[in-house]
């Protein structure tokens, strides 16, 4: 798998480029024709899509109207093999053999125009049948321990927020041994595997179980449940596997499979996008990116990822596997503007030295985050837990924490729970291009959702605790125009006090109060309850 990780959306194409056969994007005027409107969008949204926009406070427009169907049927009349169709771009993608097809097209009036995506390529696959298993507890995390942990995942997980209720479409390359593998049980006996969709070839069957494992393993760093060997992060998730990857080549013709993934993602109504993929250069040189690209509107696939993120949903996306290679930055679509880009660490949580660097080529933090991709427990093709490394594992790592985080805060927006996230990251004071905002903590990211006044107060400048992280002992600066006293209360993140103690207060200086002896507390992030006669303040402290 030499690129999996990114999209590409230029439309700037001249009718007349060299023609010979293969795959090509045929570029539509408009949406005119249409038997759909945006007042009926039952027609070709699911009630699950409407309900995450209404939630969100999100008009349903012109992008969600499907392609025009006369276009389509025209294409088709004219000799082309129509076989992807994209509403978000209003184009189509077209197999052409006989190349003299091609000179139809500037006649016709709603043709914008076309361009050559990839070289027209055999494949032959095999599927098979899925064998059941059975479930058991999902608290022994097995190999996968230290990617949890490491996010405080199983915080969550304590609290019964396992993804459950959640939809998580994940675009990739294949999913062999997915229907197979007892990694998978449990997916298939409560019937979470909901839909499987394959864009490369345009059917909607058992193909996404073809071609490659990769997805296999994306998936199960997400939803594997076998106690003892390896549990995912959101491991009573839902699920749509879709594959837009051709894995035989590297063309940008991969760019407009991915964008009609995204877009059937929204359509499923799905809440989180976990996209392993990402381009930046191709077998044809000609279609190669520059650096100057990464701006987070010039490929298709970013501006798309951009709009999936508008619709309502959560995009995650890994940041790429160039951080040692000539290319060296992220990739395509890491560099949208309103998803998460995850790079990658080891389990000392250290940059692994293949992590694609940022920031994007106008200056914005990227990636956004990180998470353990080098050394990562994933399952193969034939169900063996095997340690795997890449942002293609960090990324998915991520996406199944922040499906549980939202299933935790079903009323937070797309953007609040994405801002929890990055808030909630180890280097959010001071990010770098290498790991960004850094490694995120999801008890956190839940205490910040949860709570009005950590969210709010986290900078009052009234309260300075420190040091930060502690180890046996803190100091609070409080500074007040009253005299009185206050109470002191240190709690975990389930709300369980582990201190108590209080302090008077001298009027208008600020008050140092020190509190000892905490060597006993165990390590962790903790709330510091500061209650005066008026306020309360809060505050998140770490413990080393």
């Amino acid at each position: 798998m030499k690129k999996i990780l990114f999209i590409v959306f230029n439309l700037i194409v001249v009718l007349g480029f060299s023609q010979h056969p293969g795959i090509y994007w045929i570029q539509f005027t408009n949406k005119a024709n249409s038997v759909y409107s945006i007042s009926n969008p039952v027609q070709y949204l699911s009630q699950r899509a409407i309900d995450r926009r209404t939630h969100q406070s999100i008009p349903v427009d012109s992008l969600d109207i499907p392609v025009s169907q006369f276009y389509i049927d025209s294409i088709e009349n004219t000799g082309f093999d129509v076989f992807d169709a994209s509403k978000w771009l209003n184009g189509v993608l077209v197999t052409v053999i006989d190349s003299t097809f091609l000179t139809t097209l500037p006649g016709i009036s709603f043709v914008q125009s076309y361009k050559y995506v990839r070289p027209l390529i055999t494949k032959n696959a095999k599927s098979n049948k899925k064998e059941l298993g059975t479930l058991s507890d999902y608290y022994n995390y097995g190999m996968g321990t230290d990617q949890i942990l490491m996010l405080n995942g199983n915080v969550l997980h304590n609290l019964g927020f396992i993804g459950e209720g959640m939809l998580i479409a994940i675009i990739d390359a294949g999913f062999i041994g997915t229907n197979t593998s007892d990694v998978f049980d449990s997916l298939y006996y409560n019937n979470r595997i909901v839909s499987t969709r394959d864009f490369v070839t345009g059917k909607n069957d058992i193909t996404v179980y073809e071609s490659a494992s990769h997805g296999t393993s994306v998936l199960s760093t997400i939803g594997a449940l076998k106690p003892g060997w390896l549990v995912g992060t959101a491991p009573r998730a839902s699920f749509s596997l879709i594959k837009s990857e051709e894995i035989t080549g590297e063309y940008i013709f991969e760019e407009y499979t991915w964008v009609c993934a995204a877009e059937y993602a929204d359509s499923l109504g799905a809440d989180i996008i976990s996209s392993s993929l990402g381009y930046t250069e191709f077998d044809d040189p000609t279609m190669n990116h520059t650096w100057n690209d990464l701006n987070g509107y010039t490929s298709v696939a970013s501006r798309s990822a951009n709009i999936a993120s508008r619709k309502g949903m959560i995009v995650v996306i890994s940041a790429g596997n160039s951080g040692d290679k000539p290319w060296h930055r992220i990739g395509i679509p890491a560099d949208a503007d309103s998803i998460l880009a995850v790079g990658a660490v080891d389990s000392l949580e250290q940059p692994a030295p293949f992590t694609s660097v940022g920031p994007s080529i106008d200056g914005r933090i990227k990636p956004d985050v990180a998470s353990m991709g080098w050394g990562t427990a994933v399952a193969d093709a034939g169900g063996n837990i095997v340690n795997g490394s890449g942002t293609s594992f960090s990324c998915p790592i991520i996406a199944g924490m922040t499906a549980c985080l939202w299933q935790a805060h079903p009323n937070a927006t797309n953007m609040q729970v994405r801002e929890a996230i990055i808030k909630s990251a180890s280097q959010y004071s001071s990010p770098d291009t290498l790991l960004g905002y850094g490694i995120p903590d999801f008890a956190v990211a839940h205490a910040l959702l949860s709570d009005t006044q950590i969210k709010d107060l986290m900078h009052e400048q009234l309260i300075n605790v420190f040091p930060v992280p502690f180890s046996s002992g803190i100091n609070i600066n409080f500074m007040t125009d009253t005299s009185n006293k206050i109470f002191i209360e240190m709690l975990d993140l389930v709300g369980k006090t582990v201190l108590k103690t209080s302090s008077e207060l001298i009027q208008h200086s600020v008050n140092t109060i020190n509190i000892k002896n905490l060597n006993e507390i165990a390590s962790g992030t903790y709330v510091l309850k500061i209650q005066t006669h008026y306020n309360t303040y809060k505050r998140l402290i770490v413990k080393n």
